[in-house]
Protein backbone atom coordinates (compact mmCIF):
# COMPACT_ATOMS: atom_id res chain seq x y z
CA UNK A 1 0.00 0.00 0.00
CA UNK A 2 1.70 3.04 -0.68
CA UNK A 3 0.31 7.12 -0.88
CA UNK A 4 0.68 9.33 -4.34
CA UNK A 5 2.77 12.12 -4.36
CA UNK A 6 0.39 15.05 -3.58
CA UNK A 7 0.95 18.64 -2.69
CA UNK A 8 -0.89 17.83 0.65
CA UNK A 9 -0.11 14.16 1.97
CA UNK A 10 -2.36 14.16 4.80
CA UNK A 11 -5.26 14.31 2.25
CA UNK A 12 -4.33 10.60 0.88
CA UNK A 13 -4.68 9.68 4.50
CA UNK A 14 -7.92 11.25 5.33
CA UNK A 15 -9.15 9.59 1.94
CA UNK A 16 -8.43 5.77 2.90
CA UNK A 17 -10.06 6.75 6.15
CA UNK A 18 -13.32 7.64 4.21
CA UNK A 19 -12.72 4.58 2.12
CA UNK A 20 -12.22 1.97 5.40
CA UNK A 21 -14.83 -0.76 5.08
CA UNK A 22 -17.49 -2.33 6.95
CA UNK A 23 -18.05 -6.03 8.59
CA UNK A 24 -18.60 -9.01 6.55
CA UNK A 25 -21.86 -9.36 7.46
CA UNK A 26 -22.41 -12.70 5.83
CA UNK A 27 -19.26 -14.13 7.58
CA UNK A 28 -20.76 -12.63 10.52
CA UNK A 29 -24.46 -14.36 10.11
CA UNK A 30 -22.70 -17.77 9.32
CA UNK A 31 -20.48 -17.44 13.09
CA UNK A 32 -23.82 -16.75 14.84
CA UNK A 33 -25.87 -19.40 13.33
CA UNK A 34 -23.15 -22.11 13.91
CA UNK A 35 -22.91 -20.86 17.65
CA UNK A 36 -26.35 -21.74 18.14
CA UNK A 37 -25.83 -25.21 17.23
CA UNK A 38 -22.82 -25.75 19.24
CA UNK A 39 -22.39 -28.18 22.19
CA UNK A 40 -23.29 -25.52 24.98
CA UNK A 41 -25.84 -23.25 26.86
CA UNK A 42 -26.51 -20.32 24.57
CA UNK A 43 -23.67 -17.26 25.71
CA UNK A 44 -22.07 -19.55 27.94
CA UNK A 45 -18.29 -18.75 26.99
CA UNK A 46 -19.30 -14.81 26.98
CA UNK A 47 -16.87 -12.68 25.52
CA UNK A 48 -14.57 -15.37 23.88
CA UNK A 49 -17.92 -16.15 21.49
CA UNK A 50 -17.84 -12.23 21.19
CA UNK A 51 -14.65 -12.64 20.18
CA UNK A 52 -15.22 -15.23 17.34
CA UNK A 53 -17.66 -12.87 15.91
CA UNK A 54 -15.46 -10.17 15.85
CA UNK A 55 -12.68 -12.22 14.23
CA UNK A 56 -15.19 -13.52 11.54
CA UNK A 57 -16.31 -9.78 11.13
CA UNK A 58 -13.60 -8.24 10.10
CA UNK A 59 -11.40 -11.12 8.32
CA UNK A 60 -14.27 -12.24 6.61
CA UNK A 61 -13.21 -15.69 7.72
CA UNK A 62 -16.42 -18.11 8.95
CA UNK A 63 -15.42 -20.06 10.88
CA UNK A 64 -12.99 -17.68 12.20
CA UNK A 65 -9.30 -18.64 12.31
CA UNK A 66 -5.61 -17.07 13.27
CA UNK A 67 -2.89 -18.47 11.57
CA UNK A 68 -0.04 -16.26 11.41
CA UNK A 69 -0.34 -13.70 14.39
CA UNK A 70 2.24 -10.95 14.40
CA UNK A 71 2.83 -8.54 16.94
CA UNK A 72 4.94 -5.43 15.25
CA UNK A 73 7.09 -3.20 17.30
CA UNK A 74 7.91 0.12 16.44
CA UNK A 75 10.85 1.11 17.91
CA UNK A 76 12.02 5.00 17.79
CA UNK A 77 13.74 8.23 20.32
CA UNK A 78 12.04 11.46 21.15
CA UNK A 79 13.70 14.56 21.70
CA UNK A 80 11.80 15.24 24.83
CA UNK A 81 13.46 12.20 26.69
CA UNK A 82 16.12 14.90 26.86
CA UNK A 83 14.23 17.02 29.18
CA UNK A 84 14.09 14.47 32.78
CA UNK A 85 10.53 13.31 31.72
CA UNK A 86 11.71 9.24 31.77
CA UNK A 87 13.42 7.54 34.37
CA UNK A 88 16.06 5.45 32.27
CA UNK A 89 18.08 7.44 29.45
CA UNK A 90 17.58 7.23 25.42
CA UNK A 91 20.76 5.08 24.87
CA UNK A 92 17.73 2.32 26.20
CA UNK A 93 15.85 2.48 22.73
CA UNK A 94 19.09 1.01 20.44
CA UNK A 95 19.89 -1.27 23.01
CA UNK A 96 16.54 -2.60 23.75
CA UNK A 97 16.09 -3.12 20.08
CA UNK A 98 19.11 -5.36 20.19
CA UNK A 99 17.76 -7.38 22.96
CA UNK A 100 14.57 -7.94 20.85
CA UNK A 101 17.06 -9.37 18.65
CA UNK A 102 18.59 -11.40 20.85
CA UNK A 103 15.57 -12.66 21.85
CA UNK A 104 15.86 -11.09 25.25
CA UNK A 105 12.89 -9.35 26.26
CA UNK A 106 9.61 -9.79 28.31
CA UNK A 107 8.05 -10.10 24.88
CA UNK A 108 9.93 -12.87 23.27
CA UNK A 109 9.40 -14.86 25.50
CA UNK A 110 5.58 -13.92 25.50
CA UNK A 111 5.30 -14.33 21.72
CA UNK A 112 6.85 -18.14 21.99
CA UNK A 113 4.42 -18.91 24.72
CA UNK A 114 1.99 -18.39 22.70
CA UNK A 115 3.49 -18.89 18.85
CA UNK A 116 3.07 -15.64 17.72
CA UNK A 117 5.37 -13.87 15.42
CA UNK A 118 7.26 -10.93 16.11
CA UNK A 119 9.59 -8.04 14.09
CA UNK A 120 10.56 -4.81 15.08
CA UNK A 121 10.93 -2.07 12.86
CA UNK A 122 13.80 0.43 13.57
CA UNK A 123 12.06 4.03 13.21
CA UNK A 124 15.34 5.88 13.33
CA UNK A 125 16.35 5.53 17.40
CA UNK A 126 19.33 6.67 16.62
CA UNK A 127 17.72 10.20 15.26
CA UNK A 128 15.05 11.70 18.01
CA UNK A 129 12.54 13.56 17.19
CA UNK A 130 12.51 17.40 17.92
CA UNK A 131 11.64 18.10 21.63
CA UNK A 132 7.83 18.51 21.21
CA UNK A 133 7.96 21.85 23.68
CA UNK A 134 9.71 23.35 21.60
CA UNK A 135 9.37 22.10 18.04
CA UNK A 136 7.01 20.04 16.29
CA UNK A 137 7.68 16.10 15.83
CA UNK A 138 7.25 16.00 12.08
CA UNK A 139 6.88 17.82 9.33
CA UNK A 140 3.18 16.66 7.21
CA UNK A 141 5.25 14.90 4.30
CA UNK A 142 7.12 13.30 6.84
CA UNK A 143 4.24 12.22 8.81
CA UNK A 144 2.53 11.04 6.05
CA UNK A 145 5.50 8.49 4.82
CA UNK A 146 5.65 7.03 8.64
CA UNK A 147 2.13 5.96 8.46
CA UNK A 148 2.92 4.76 5.09
CA UNK A 149 5.84 2.93 6.48
CA UNK A 150 3.81 1.17 9.37
CA UNK A 151 1.10 0.36 6.57
CA UNK A 152 3.31 -2.12 4.99
CA UNK A 153 4.14 -4.12 8.64
CA UNK A 154 1.15 -6.23 7.09
CA UNK A 155 3.19 -7.63 4.12
CA UNK A 156 3.33 -11.18 4.27
CA UNK A 157 -0.07 -12.67 5.07
CA UNK A 158 -0.53 -11.85 8.45
CA UNK A 159 -3.78 -12.41 9.73
CA UNK A 160 -4.19 -10.78 13.02
CA UNK A 161 -1.99 -7.52 13.69
CA UNK A 162 -0.10 -6.94 17.44
CA UNK A 163 0.93 -3.33 17.76
CA UNK A 164 3.72 -2.89 20.11
CA UNK A 165 6.34 0.10 20.59
CA UNK A 166 9.63 0.94 22.36
CA UNK A 167 10.78 5.07 23.11
CA UNK A 168 12.25 6.45 26.13
CA UNK A 169 9.93 9.37 26.64
CA UNK A 170 6.83 8.27 24.91
CA UNK A 171 4.29 7.92 27.42
CA UNK A 172 4.99 11.71 27.55
CA UNK A 173 4.25 12.24 23.81
CA UNK A 174 1.21 10.28 24.27
CA UNK A 175 -0.58 11.79 26.75
CA UNK A 176 0.27 15.25 24.98
CA UNK A 177 -1.15 13.61 21.81
CA UNK A 178 -4.67 12.41 24.13
CA UNK A 179 -4.38 15.85 25.48
CA UNK A 180 -4.78 17.37 22.11
CA UNK A 181 -7.30 15.39 21.02
CA UNK A 182 -9.72 14.39 23.69
CA UNK A 183 -8.95 18.08 26.29
CA UNK A 184 -8.55 18.23 29.89
CA UNK A 185 -5.57 18.87 31.59
CA UNK A 186 -2.01 17.65 31.66
CA UNK A 187 -2.09 16.13 34.81
CA UNK A 188 -5.00 14.06 33.71
CA UNK A 189 -3.36 12.08 31.17
CA UNK A 190 0.19 12.09 32.70
CA UNK A 191 1.28 9.18 34.53
CA UNK A 192 4.76 7.74 36.13
CA UNK A 193 5.56 5.40 32.60
CA UNK A 194 9.01 3.79 33.58
CA UNK A 195 8.70 4.58 36.90
CA UNK A 196 9.53 8.51 36.89
CA UNK A 197 10.05 10.42 40.52
CA UNK A 198 8.14 12.44 41.78
CA UNK A 199 10.66 15.94 40.17
CA UNK A 200 10.22 13.84 37.16
CA UNK A 201 6.34 13.53 36.75
CA UNK A 202 6.43 17.38 37.02
CA UNK A 203 8.57 17.93 34.26
CA UNK A 204 6.54 15.51 32.46
CA UNK A 205 3.36 17.87 33.31
CA UNK A 206 5.43 20.77 32.32
CA UNK A 207 6.46 18.68 28.75
CA UNK A 208 2.86 17.96 27.91
CA UNK A 209 1.43 21.71 28.78
CA UNK A 210 4.01 23.42 26.60
CA UNK A 211 3.31 20.87 24.03
CA UNK A 212 -0.79 21.28 23.63
CA UNK A 213 0.03 25.12 23.96
CA UNK A 214 2.03 25.13 20.88
CA UNK A 215 -1.17 23.08 19.21
CA UNK A 216 -2.85 27.07 19.61
CA UNK A 217 -6.43 25.11 19.23
CA UNK A 218 -5.65 23.13 16.35
CA UNK A 219 -8.29 20.21 16.69
CA UNK A 220 -7.18 18.32 13.31
CA UNK A 221 -6.35 14.43 14.47
CA UNK A 222 -3.16 14.41 11.95
CA UNK A 223 -2.00 17.90 12.45
CA UNK A 224 -2.08 16.69 16.58
CA UNK A 225 -0.08 13.70 15.41
CA UNK A 226 2.81 15.68 13.55
CA UNK A 227 3.01 18.15 15.99
CA UNK A 228 3.16 16.36 19.50
CA UNK A 229 3.61 13.19 18.56
CA UNK A 230 6.25 10.69 16.94
CA UNK A 231 7.37 8.12 14.81
CA UNK A 232 6.39 4.99 16.29
CA UNK A 233 2.21 6.63 17.29
CA UNK A 234 2.38 7.74 12.91
CA UNK A 235 3.53 4.34 12.14
CA UNK A 236 0.74 2.67 14.28
CA UNK A 237 -1.73 4.60 13.20
CA UNK A 238 -1.01 3.92 9.57
CA UNK A 239 -1.20 -0.02 10.69
CA UNK A 240 -4.78 0.31 12.04
CA UNK A 241 -5.52 1.83 8.61
CA UNK A 242 -4.13 -0.22 6.64
CA UNK A 243 -5.28 -3.52 8.80
CA UNK A 244 -9.01 -2.57 8.01
CA UNK A 245 -8.35 -2.12 3.99
CA UNK A 246 -6.77 -5.31 4.16
CA UNK A 247 -9.16 -7.21 6.87
CA UNK A 248 -6.65 -7.93 9.11
CA UNK A 249 -8.54 -7.48 12.77
CA UNK A 250 -5.89 -5.21 15.21
CA UNK A 251 -4.84 -6.09 19.10
CA UNK A 252 -3.98 -2.72 20.58
CA UNK A 253 -1.66 -2.86 23.36
CA UNK A 254 -1.27 -0.31 26.25
CA UNK A 255 -1.34 3.77 26.56
CA UNK A 256 1.15 4.47 24.10
CA UNK A 257 -0.55 2.44 21.11
CA UNK A 258 -3.84 3.60 22.49
CA UNK A 259 -3.15 7.06 21.53
CA UNK A 260 -2.30 5.92 18.47
CA UNK A 261 -5.76 4.29 18.02
CA UNK A 262 -7.30 7.74 19.40
CA UNK A 263 -5.94 9.33 16.02
CA UNK A 264 -7.63 7.34 13.99
CA UNK A 265 -10.78 7.07 16.27
CA UNK A 266 -10.77 10.77 16.23
CA UNK A 267 -11.29 11.33 12.42
CA UNK A 268 -13.77 8.63 12.38
CA UNK A 269 -15.01 7.08 15.47
CA UNK A 270 -15.89 3.50 14.07
CA UNK A 271 -12.48 3.58 12.47
CA UNK A 272 -11.42 0.97 15.52
CA UNK A 273 -14.30 -1.24 15.41
CA UNK A 274 -11.61 -3.79 13.76
CA UNK A 275 -9.71 -2.98 17.00
CA UNK A 276 -9.23 -5.25 19.88
CA UNK A 277 -7.94 -3.64 23.08
CA UNK A 278 -5.48 -5.60 24.73
CA UNK A 279 -5.58 -4.31 28.85
CA UNK A 280 -6.25 -1.42 31.08
CA UNK A 281 -2.32 -0.21 31.73
CA UNK A 282 -0.98 0.61 34.83
CA UNK A 283 -0.64 4.38 33.11
CA UNK A 284 -3.25 5.77 35.45
CA UNK A 285 -4.37 7.96 31.93
CA UNK A 286 -5.12 4.91 30.05
CA UNK A 287 -8.32 3.92 31.05
CA UNK A 288 -9.86 7.43 31.17
CA UNK A 289 -8.58 7.06 27.11
CA UNK A 290 -10.26 4.13 26.64
CA UNK A 291 -13.30 5.61 27.97
CA UNK A 292 -13.32 8.48 26.10
CA UNK A 293 -13.81 6.17 23.05
CA UNK A 294 -16.17 3.62 24.53
CA UNK A 295 -13.64 0.74 24.28
CA UNK A 296 -13.34 -1.80 26.92
CA UNK A 297 -10.29 -4.21 27.26
CA UNK A 298 -10.02 -7.81 27.91
CA UNK A 299 -8.51 -7.66 30.88
CA UNK A 300 -6.09 -5.51 33.76
CA UNK A 301 -3.04 -7.42 35.03
CA UNK A 302 -1.39 -4.10 36.22
CA UNK A 303 1.05 -4.05 33.14
CA UNK A 304 2.90 -0.97 31.82
CA UNK A 305 6.37 -2.76 29.93
CA UNK A 306 4.85 -1.15 26.38
CA UNK A 307 6.53 -3.31 23.65
CA UNK A 308 3.27 -5.05 22.69
CA UNK A 309 3.00 -7.57 25.73
CA UNK A 310 -0.24 -7.37 26.84
CA UNK A 311 -1.20 -7.67 22.87
CA UNK A 312 1.00 -10.49 22.59
CA UNK A 313 -0.98 -12.65 25.81
CA UNK A 314 -4.36 -11.47 24.17
CA UNK A 315 -3.60 -13.41 21.45
CA UNK A 316 -3.58 -16.46 23.45
CA UNK A 317 -7.15 -15.51 24.04
CA UNK A 318 -8.19 -14.55 20.86
CA UNK A 319 -6.68 -18.10 19.39
CA UNK A 320 -8.59 -20.00 21.55
CA UNK A 321 -11.90 -18.08 20.42
CA UNK A 322 -10.96 -19.32 17.20
CA UNK A 323 -10.35 -23.01 18.02
CA UNK A 324 -13.34 -23.14 20.31
CA UNK A 325 -15.68 -22.15 17.55
CA UNK A 326 -14.01 -23.84 14.56
CA UNK A 327 -13.11 -27.08 16.56
CA UNK A 328 -16.40 -27.79 18.77
CA UNK A 329 -18.88 -29.92 17.93
CA UNK A 330 -22.31 -30.04 17.04
CA UNK A 331 -25.00 -31.15 19.16
CA UNK A 332 -26.11 -33.13 16.06
CA UNK A 333 -22.35 -33.90 15.26
CA UNK A 334 -22.43 -35.20 19.02
CA UNK A 335 -26.00 -36.67 19.62
CA UNK A 336 -26.30 -34.64 22.48
CA UNK A 337 -29.59 -33.73 22.78
CA UNK A 338 -30.50 -29.52 22.46
CA UNK A 339 -32.11 -27.76 25.21
CA UNK A 340 -35.69 -28.65 25.69
CA UNK A 341 -38.21 -26.74 24.79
Amino acid sequence: MSLSDTALPFDDIRNLVKSMPGPDDEALMKVRERDSQLTKPAGSLGRLEEIAEWLAAWSGNAPPKVSRPLVAIFATAHGVADEGVSAFPSAVNKQMVENFAAGGAAINQICRSNDVGLKVFDLAVDLPTPSITREDAMDEANCAATMAYGMEALAGGIDLICLGEMGIGNTTVAAAVLNGLFGGSAEEWIGRGTGVDDEGLARKREAVEMAVARLNGVRDPLEILRRVGGREIAAMAGLIIAARLQRVPVVVDGFVTTAAAAVVYAMDPAGLDHCLFAHVSAEQAHSRALDHMGKDALFDFGMRLGEGSGAALATGIIKAAAEMHSGMATFADAGVSEKSE
